[in-house]
């Protein structure tokens, strides 16, 4: 799409603040979660009280209950008994003073209102929601009308007392208030549009949400390793949601309040990191096929913060600007698989795992200003173009953090539409 002068200022004018509060930290984790991620776990006992001091209630609801589980009392186990002794012994290891299941799942619906439930929940110093599937948590820990139960409101009252709320995969998409993604792929939202239903790679949504804890738009997890960059964007746009946030596997975003800015910032931890996408400057297209144009992501990893409220990034001080220093006089052949297709698969998993962060990042290593990726799928095919753009800033940032390389960028421009 061609764009004026006066479009990339509207757009610039339109970089105005958003509101929101978050009374305890949130560590909002993206999935596949290892079990050696100090920076995280640690981070996790650090704002619960401390080595000593922290007490985690393990929530993991979100499992099979062992009625569904034909490995249950086996070490082969995977259901939500099981899950919680593992993530209580798990925390204590890196220093938590107790950790302890909170015995709630779809076996023990009733424990949601049990006054001693209750009180174990209002011992705890901070919360950890583990991963599967959300719609268990809004089951076990939410009524048939979708209100609290005593104990996600006690939960919730420890929370707004300064408890620290974290959680992975399903455990973080349930923390969203708005809209919550429940399912599917990115090229069958860009092809067939958005469900309320969920169903194979259909993109599905639930209308009423999550559990309100994050209120700054959209998220989303296991992001950049299954190519949910479209799924995510066609949802904000199906929703009118202004921002979306992609965080990717064994990654953290940490949202507090800073008492020194007296805001609310945000802060990248982990191996991986988490996009950013702002929707307020969107066009749709006009053709038969769906298309979306002048969509801004930013992709941030370790170190790196976001402050919602003045709309301020800040890259960490490891890392230094690409420009004038990059490696490449082009950028990478364009991809043929830019959302990580599960179609284009082996026996190991997604063919090109990451894809859409390899070619984005990419084009800031390289002397070229646009580059472009499209979808494995035909009939239409999708293609993304990728724009760095000097009225918008883009920039990219590289360096070491924590012993590994990493390269963040800003503001990169993007058009989602058929090819």
């Amino acid at each position: 799409m061609i764009r004026s002068f006066l479009r990339c200022s509207a757009l610039l004018l339109a970089l105005l603040p958003i509101t929101g509060y978050s009374a305890g930290p949130l560590i909002l984790i993206g999935g596949g979660l290892k079990d050696d991620n100090a920076a995280i776990y640690q981070r996790l006992i650090q704002l619960a009280g401390g080595s000593g001091q922290a007490r985690i209630g393990v929530i993991t609801a979100a499992s099979i209950p062992e009625s569904a589980d034909p490995a249950a009392g086996t070490a082969n186990a995977a259901n939500s008994k099981a899950n919680g002794a593992f993530y209580a012994q798990l925390l204590k290891t890196y220093g938590a003073v107790d950790a302890q299941w909170i015995p709630i799942d779809l076996d023990k619906i009733s424990n949601n209102s049990n006054p001693q439930v209750v009180a174990q929940i209002n011992s705890m110093t901070g919360f950890f929601f583990g991963g599967g599937d959300q719609s268990r948590l809004t089951q076990t820990l939410q009524t048939a009308t979708r209100a609290d139960s005593p104990a996600l409101a006690a939960i919730r009252a420890r929370h707004n007392a300064g408890a620290v709320l974290a959680g992975t995969s399903a455990g973080t998409a349930i923390m969203v208030q708005g809209p919550m993604v429940t399912g599917g792929e990115s090229y069958n939202g860009l092809r067939y549009g958005v469900y309320t239903s969920p169903g194979g790679d259909d993109l599905s949504y639930d209308m009423q949400g999550g559990f309100g804890f994050f209120n700054y738009g959209l998220l989303d997890t296991h992001f950049s390793e299954r190519g949910r960059q479209g799924r995510i964007v066609r949802l904000a746009d199906h929703t009118q949601v202004p921002f979306a946030f992609g965080v990717d596997e064994n990654t953290a975003l940490l949202v507090q309040n800073n008492a020194t800015l007296g805001q609310v910032e945000m802060e990248v931890v982990g191996e991986n990191g988490v996009f950013i996408f702002d929707l307020r400057n969107k066009e749709r297209g006009t053709g038969s096929s769906y298309a979306l144009y002048d969509v801004l992501g930013s992709y941030l990893t370790a170190g790196d913060r976001y402050r919602p409220v003045t709309g301020q990034f800040v890259i960490a001080s490891g890392k230094t600007s690409l420009r004038g220093r990059e490696r490449y006089s082009s950028a990478m052949t364009a991809s043929t698989d830019i959302f990580s297709s599960p179609n284009n698969s082996t026996s190991a998993g997604r063919r090109k795992p990451r894809e859409f962060v390899k070619v984005s990042a990419d084009l800031f290593d390289s002397r070229v200003t646009t580059t472009l990726g499209r979808t494995y799928e035909t009939n239409p095919r999708f293609r993304v173009d990728l724009f760095k753009s000097s009225q918008f800033d883009s920039h990219g940032y590289q360096g070491t953090v924590g012993g590994k390389n990493m390269l963040s960028y800003l503001r990169l421009l993007m058009d989602f539409r058929p090819n």
